[in-house]
């Protein structure tokens, strides 16, 4: 769109008001470091019904925000206003947000709410690869766009030398019974910004014979236990999957995962049955399957007394989001 397009929009209705709620999303593994075949990265990993970022905007005299993480929220917004060339005249309220730097996609969620809001205010059509291009988001992972626009149990192709956006290579609805038990450490946050940056450019080559036997393994034993309802099967590739690219991060977070709570707290959940441990993207947070709601309860109970001394340690249950993010006008 050009600046002259952007000119020639009538104000924004005063009195109009909109609200973007965006899911977190669990990131549980890339699958090629390196690139071998020619893309880079490419992940599996699912959006969260539980946790999200909620904004509304809607104009006023100047650019403004309240609520957790409302800072970065009016940068979003005046950077994006400016690029796109029409008014940061907005309210923003951050009526909730995904707790930061934990593993959850808190940055991408929020950057992609602001910009739907202002896109859907101003009428500026913009599709989603134009808000990607604009925020500067999926540099590396397409998981959390894809949470985003569509949710589900996604597996992005990773980065060509020309990709915008990661493309989703399958999306496939998680069964309604199966729930992640999520493991916080609170007393600490994984690897974000320069560091995280640093931490990439650091870690040594991924073996190409790795990256093919991870592929080998999603492709034809994950997935198809997904489909087939089989959490015992699919739970045990995430796990290695995990464990494998854990590994591999290692020297950069201090072992296979970010937190040694949360190993501790995995290690016993894997104890009492779970399946699928991991730890989404830089953690902290770690996750697990259980089948059932009835079981999962049971077990989140018996974790908690069992870990209710340790200080930072918060578990809660949470479901695969099957769809996107939402966007409701409110007059």
């Amino acid at each position: 769109m050009t600046d002259t397009k952007h000119s020639t929009l009538q104000a924004i209705d005063s009195q109009r008001r909109v609200r973007v709620t965006a899911p977190a999303r669990l990131h549980m593994g890339f699958i090629d470091l390196d690139g071998s075949l020619g893309r880079r990265f490419g992940g599996v990993g699912a959006p969260l019904n539980e946790i999200a970022t909620v904004v509304t905007l809607q104009a006023a005299p100047r650019l403004s925000a309240e609520g957790p993480d409302a800072e970065r929220a009016a940068g979003y917004a005046e950077k994006l206003c400016a690029a796109l060339g029409v008014a940061d005249h907005l309210h923003i309220c951050v009526l909730q947000a995904i707790p930061g730097h934990v593993g959850l996609g808190s940055g991408t969620q929020l950057a992609l709410a602001v910009a739907t809001a202002v896109n859907s205010l101003y009428g500026l059509d913009l599709n989603l690869a134009d808000i990607v291009r604009l925020t500067g988001r999926g540099a590396r992972s397409g998981i959390g766009i894809a949470a985003f626009q569509q949710g589900g149990l996604i597996v992005d192709g990773g980065c060509g030398a020309d990709t915008v956006i990661p493309p989703v290579v399958v999306r496939l609805p998680m069964p309604a019974a199966w729930r992640f038990l999520l493991v916080f450490d609170e007393s600490g946050t994984g690897l974000h910004g320069v560091s995280e940056v640093a931490a990439f450019q650091a870690l040594p080559p991924f073996p190409a014979v790795l990256s093919a036997h991870l592929c080998h393994l999603l492709i034809m034993r994950g997935l198809p236990a997904l489909v087939e309802n089989d959490i015992g099967l699919f739970g045990s590739v995430i796990t290695e999957l995990q464990m494998t690219v854990g590994d591999h991060f290692a020297p950069a977070q201090g072992g296979r995962f970010t937190s040694p709570a949360v190993a501790e707290v995995l290690a016993w959940l894997e104890r009492q049955g779970a399946v699928g441990m991991g730890q989404s993207s830089w953690g902290p947070t770690g996750f697990c399957l259980v089948d059932g709601a009835e079981p999962a309860a049971a077990l989140l109970q018996a974790a908690q007394q069992r870990f209710a001394g340790r200080l930072g340690v918060r578990l809660m249950l949470a479901t695969c989001r099957n769809n996107g993010a939402e966007l409701v006008t409110l007059d």
